[in-house]
């Protein structure tokens, strides 16, 4: 499948590859290039292959507390939270974003690559609760403009008081005369939006921002950028960092379970699993040489496996190798030392705090 935006990545020359089922930009410039424009000017992706899922009626907001870890009743008209859609064992169907369009009406955004099974899932849950449930993906296109310059430029084609915006609270309003959803977040670790625009306005869009961030350096940026820059802010991907086996306080994401909120799927094995104490945890790793770590990796202490790196990436802004991996308890404070096997050695590696990378 290709976005609404497919064209312009062509004509402008960026390599493209198959992820998720779209045909996406990988990189145009280069990898190192696109993240630091994005880390010192602004970058602007084409996250149109995401999904959309409208839940809405009567029952949207109890629905969604049985289906999700965080407390949607705590979210107020324009403001939006990053959840899990949870397993019966605790883990992770997918990990989304949900966004309170009316008192109710509801947006979920999730993965490409679980649209099919995150919509079954949502329709496969109904039962009980007045809601109606809608896969709107083919509707939407999807624009992040991230990056410390990213404000001053979406500012020209919008008169919406974006300095009013505080993080994970968006506005229905018009951009460039079109009208959008235009939200406080990203996958970067910076300050900028994402902007959820009907599918056939987006390529304009596109075009239009570019035309505007181009006296600050804005440039177009790939799915390589994009991965270096969410790991460098410690944003877990899934399908590396977590899966349908990991759960999230494993994934040091105790802090969207709202246990006190009532139950939810997943509920009692969290609690059991937070009563009787974890027996590995996501944390993050810096290497103590040039060696760069790589997504499945093996992680060793001693010369024994005890895990697998789950992302791994030499950080440009950072200059240096970092990545994240599950460690068996007594191994996550920062300062331990580890080893990573990479082809037929092994280098060091040393447990760090995350994020490794905050804005400002």
């Amino acid at each position: 499948m290709k976005t609404p935006v497919h064209d312009a990545h062509v004509k402008a020359g960026a390599r493209m590859v198959p992820f998720a089922g779209f045909s996406m930009p990988v990189q145009y410039t280069g990898i190192v290039d696109e993240h630091m424009a994005v880390r010192t000017r602004a970058g602007l992706f084409d996250v149109s292959h995401m999904g959309e899922i409208i839940v809405e009626g009567a029952g949207a907001l109890d629905y969604l507390q049985n289906l999700t870890c965080n407390n949607v009743a705590r979210l107020e008209v324009g403001r939006a939270h990053y959840t899990g859609l949870m397993l019966p064992n605790g883990a992770f169907v997918d990990d989304m974003l949900i966004y309170r369009l009316a008192d109710r009406r509801y947006l979920a955004v999730v993965n490409a690559a679980n649209l099919d099974k995150d919509r079954d899932w949502f329709l496969n849950h109904t039962q009980g609760f007045d809601v109606n449930v809608e896969d709107q993906s083919a509707a939407y296109g999807q624009l992040a403009l991230q990056g410390p310059e990213a404000p001053a430029i979406l500012s020209q084609l919008t008169t919406t008081d974006l300095s009013a915006m505080r993080y994970y609270s968006f506005a229905e309003t018009e951009v460039d005369g079109v009208g959008c959803i235009v939200s406080r977040t990203g996958y970067t670790g910076e300050a900028g939006f994402e902007i959820y625009a009907p599918a056939d306005a987006t390529a304009r869009l596109w075009e239009s921002l570019l035309g505007a961030g181009a006296p600050s350096g804005l440039i177009p940026v790939g799915l390589g950028a994009r991965d270096t820059l969410r790991l460098e802010a410690s944003m877990a991907l899934y399908g590396n960092d977590i899966n349908d086996t990991t759960t999230a306080l494993e994934a040091n994401l105790g802090w969207i379970v709202k246990m006190k909120k009532g139950d939810f799927i997943g509920r009692d094995s969290l609690a059991r699993q937070r009563e009787e104490g974890l027996a590995r945890k996501l944390v993050g790793f810096e290497m103590e040489g040039r060696a760069i770590a790589r997504h499945g990796y093996p992680v060793l202490r001693e010369g024994r496996e005890i895990g697998t790196v789950t992302s791994g990436t030499f950080a440009p802004f950072l200059e240096k190798s970092i990545g994240m991996a599950y460690l068996p308890a007594g191994m996550w404070e920062p300062g331990t030392h580890f080893e990573v096997g990479i082809r037929n050695r092994t280098a060091p590696a040393v447990v760090v705090p995350t994020p490794f990378y905050k804005r400002g």
